[in-house]
């Protein structure tokens, strides 16, 4: 019988029952590992790392044996821990190795399986551009010949700002099809109407982003070797193009072949490796109203409401060990500070460092006295 209390990542990353609930989404694995973590809060931080490892390999069908992967983990474990003194490794710093042990596990498991990976399990697709996407529909387009962007309207009560430079086209029966379907070669920004039951589809090359209602940008010019979506308000699902003979996205909600992306977060899909990379914008914004900015400042606050307070303010997640940190407190000014400031602040009031991974912030500190 599994004591996964007694795991660390490197455990569940190689544990079939873990991978299992990862890559497959059971029900019953589902069940499982939710009250699991209920019952063990303290491994939140670990399970989330696991995961996320996991998650960004996609590894396809066949994989480097676990007995393989299992020793150059324990080699590089070794060279880690022999790269530290143990007579003098203080809370903070074991904290520490245990993410540069992760970080190891990621790098390692990367190289290993790099030949194996595709998005998705995808391999040798087409590549799609938007003659091949258009063809044999009658569409209404427009073309943005000049050097400055062109608003427009279209009949759901959507607006789009198109490039200098950029064509988009959408059906002549757009306001009444089951889905409201428009395809972009370049960029444009989009702020959709809420129409619930009626989703709004960006077919972009070799992407399509799939929205209710929000506004976000894609930039997809053929010539170029990535395409990119950044969200503002909302949040949208971006999916590969799997190619039909309806010209429609895979059903992926929840599957490995979709991507959510919430504001204040990028995603950089690389059309050669077909890979999707999620990142933070380098200037996060508030997305609540600017009372929230008013508000933060604290005095000998808890850590968790100030961690809580940011968090909330950017629609960002904060992952850090709640019970390592629970006594910690803050005192500081944070109004009018931009994002990363603001954690640089709280960091260095607890003796902290924090590392973004996945467009989400880990925080990696020792207890606090």
């Amino acid at each position: 019988m599994k004591d996964f209390r007694l795991f660390d990542i490197t455990d569940f990353v190689l544990d079939e029952d873990f991978i299992r609930w990862v890559y497959e989404k059971k029900e019953e694995d589902e069940i499982f590992w939710n009250n699991w973590l209920r019952q063990h809060p303290g491994k939140h931080l670990v399970i989330a790392e696991a995961r996320r490892i996991l998650e960004s390999l996609k590894t396809a069908e066949f994989a480097i044996p676990d007995h393989v992967v299992s020793q150059e983990v324990d080699r590089l474990l070794q060279t880690i821990r022999d790269q530290h003194e143990p007579a003098q490794l203080t809370a903070r710093r074991r904290h520490t190795w245990r993410y540069a042990a992760a970080a190891a596990i990621a790098i390692l498991l990367t190289v290993a399986s790099v030949k194996y990976i595709s998005f998705g399990g995808k391999t040798g697709s087409t590549r799609m551009s938007y003659a091949s996407l258009t063809a044999d529909r009658r569409l209404i387009e427009n073309v943005n010949t000049s050097n400055t962007p062109v608003h427009l309207s279209l009949p759901d009560g959507s607006s789009i700002e198109l490039a200098p430079g950029s064509r988009i086209g959408y059906v002549r029966n757009f306001d009444s099809s089951g889905s409201r379907d428009v395809y972009l070669s370049g960029e444009a920004f989009f702020d959709v109407a809420r129409i619930p039951n009626r989703p709004f589809r960006v077919f972009a090359n070799d992407i399509v982003t799939k929205v209710l209602g929000t506004s976000f940008s894609v930039r997809s010019f053929e010539a170029d070797t990535t395409i990119q979506v950044i969200v503002r308000t909302g949040k949208v699902s971006v999916s590969a193009y799997n190619e039909n003979p309806d010209h429609t996205p895979a059903d992926a909600s929840g599957s490995p072949d979709e991507v959510i992306l919430a504001p204040n977060q990028r995603l950089v899909y690389e059309k050669t490796a077909q890979k999707f990379q999620k990142v933070l914008l380098e200037n996060p914004v508030m997305t609540l109203s600017a009372e929230a900015d008013r508000n933060m400042v604290y005095d000998e606050a808890p850590l968790e409401k100030v961690f809580s307070a940011i968090a909330k303010a950017y629609d960002i997640t904060i992952v850090y060990d709640t019970e390592l940190l629970q006594h910690c407190t803050v005192t500081a000014d944070l109004r009018h500070e931009p994002f990363y400031r603001k954690l640089d602040l709280v960091c260095r009031a607890i003796g902290a460092s924090y590392e973004v991974i996945d467009a989400q912030v880990v925080i990696q500190a020792g207890a606090c006295d």
